[in-house]
């Protein structure tokens, strides 16, 4: 089971954690540079088309770096495990929201779903896709309760079985367990 998110890339039902790389911080410099360079220049001057190239290639540079952390991602997964739960995200909606387009697109969350799902395909493997509308973040792990209200700002909570859940990780058990019903496979398969 998955959970993706935008301060961590990925958490899984097994308490693994995949930091986001933020690629588009990383090389914010260089491209703020490139494209005030770009400003400068005349349009339709020559020096203004090899400028635009260079802008270009940092945009590549970052569009690469995300495709190469989703595909290791995505090989890590099918390898080690012959079904993925994933969240079945509405992210055009998400990405509506200002205050969290820029973080949710620079993740590349939607990225890293079909690279999982491509290569789970040429492997023979399953993903299991959970309704968007599940509680998979307010229902106990443990004990199925439903919380009735819990914020994004809340990250870590307590039941009242006395269980202490990280936000994510209860999310993705709780993904993991409704994939599990979905798919009827027994204890033989590796399930994540």
């Amino acid at each position: 089971g998955i959970d993706f998110g935008i301060s961590r890339l990925a958490t899984m039902s097994n308490g693994e954690r995949v930091a986001n790389p933020k690629y588009s911080n990383r090389y914010q410099r260089q491209l703020k540079r490139q494209q005030q360079a770009l400003a400068r220049k005349t349009k339709g001057s020559n020096r203004y088309k090899r400028q635009k190239q260079r802008v270009a290639r940092v945009h590549e540079k970052i569009a690469n770096s995300r495709r190469d952390a989703a595909k290791k991602l995505a090989w890590n997964l099918v390898t080690r495990y012959d079904t993925i739960c994933v969240e079945n995200l509405n992210l055009r909606g998400m990405v509506k929201n200002h205050a969290l387009a820029r973080s949710l697109s620079d993740a590349g969350i939607g990225q890293c779903i079909r690279t999982i799902e491509a290569k789970a395909a040429m492997h023979g493997k399953a993903v299991v896709k959970v309704d968007r509308w599940f509680p998979s973040s307010k229902m106990c792990s443990s004990c199925g309760v439903l919380q009735a209200h819990m914020p994004l700002s809340v990250r870590q909570w307590t039941c009242d079985c006395g269980a202490v859940h990280d936000r994510d990780e209860n999310a993705a058990r709780n993904i993991l367990a409704v994939g599990h019903t979905v798919t009827g496979r027994g204890a033989s398969v590796s399930l994540h």
